[in-house]
């Protein structure tokens, strides 16, 4: 069985390395064995993947890999933007991916460092990626990348294509509010719709920098980057354009969305201005004209016969009538 570490193993902070045979597979190798490492055939690729938050890690970059030391700064700092540039004949860059972490909300995005000089590839995490373990399992069958610029341009395509996943929940969230009614419950609806909203500014926030940071590769990468892993950076970056129009189109839809939903919401509540306007407006002249009728004062007209209640009554419907016809025929009922 192939052995992996973990951050809490004793291998220091090793989680995974395999040397590249240059046919899709690669042999496993310890922590003490990448530091004794030296490549013995042309086509051997020493790929390290460890944790950059245990200690001793940015020293071991410093001292046996001759890695300068602002460089080794940014591999193990949580300044996480996507990034690539060149540094002679080293590919130094900072990639994202989507967290699926349980818990992780589709915009927690994380990080993944990479150095390489075209015969060692170095990557760095400091929470659990999928990314690197599916590569790990593609060398494991004998089926991944032959070398370091392979490696790298794989690392990347899986990255973006999970990007896939996320737009697909978010348009199905967004195809299920369509057909629900609003009435139903208005303020969970505009929940979900905010929650879309956020997903789509943060992927769109964290995946726009990775787009310029592929670019890079493709354009400054080393000579040990070849022509094919050229054609591979590109399709990638056609593919995150798409994705990134996706997500823009995802969060148009929830905007008609929230408006549609707005609009419903103001239109409900102008028409409850409304009636009441038009209950006051039949009542009030109704309650002037009993308000006048009941004052205490000698002398009111019909008191002494009995007769006077009914006269109101009388009046107050008649009154009651006319305004109904009133309203009516300036259709405002």
């Amino acid at each position: 069985m192939t052995r992996r570490h973990n951050a809490d193993s004793l291998d220091g902070p090793l989680l995974f390395a395999r040397v590249l045979d240059g046919k899709g597979g690669g042999r496993p190798i310890d922590w003490a064995g990448v530091r004794l490492w030296k490549p013995k055939q042309p086509e051997d690729v020493l790929w390290t993947h460890i944790c950059r938050s245990q200690p001793g890690v940015q020293e071991w970059l410093e001292q046996e890999l001759a890695i300068p030391e602002p460089t080794a700064e940014l591999l193990v700092s949580d300044d996480t933007r996507p990034r690539a540039f060149r540094d002679g004949r080293t590919l130094v860059a900072t990639l994202r991916g989507i967290n699926f972490n349980p818990g992780a909300e589709p915009e927690d995005m994380i990080s993944m460092q990479m150095w390489c000089d075209g015969r060692r590839l170095v990557t760095l995490r400091r929470y659990p990626l999928q990314t690197p373990r599916d590569v790990l399992a593609e060398i494991d069958r004998g089926e991944g990348p032959l070398d370091a610029g392979a490696t790298i341009t794989r690392l990347a395509e899986l990255m973006v294509t999970r990007m896939n996943q996320s737009i697909v929940d978010m348009n199905q969230v967004i195809d299920a509010l369509e057909d629900e009614d609003p009435e139903d419950d208005p303020e969970g609806m505009a929940s979900r719709i905010a929650a879309i909203r956020r997903n789509c500014l943060g992927l769109k926030r964290h995946m726009s920098p990775q787009h310029v940071a592929l670019e890079s590769i493709s354009r400054d990468a080393p000579v040990w980057f070849e022509d094919h892993d050229r054609r591979e950076i590109a399709e990638t970056i056609d593919r995150l354009r798409r994705y990134l129009d996706d997500i823009d189109i995802s969060k148009e839809s929830a905007v008609v969305l929230q408006d549609e939903l707005r609009a419903r919401s103001q239109a409900s509540s102008e028409h409850a201005t409304y009636m009441l306007t038009i209950v006051a407006g039949i009542f009030l002249p109704l309650s002037f004209l009993t308000g006048l009728l009941g004052i205490n004062v000698g002398g009111m007209p019909g008191v002494d016969d009995g007769q006077a209640f009914w006269v109101v009554v009388a009046i107050c419907v008649g009154a009651f009538v006319a305004l109904m016809l009133l309203f009516k025929k300036l259709r405002w009922l």
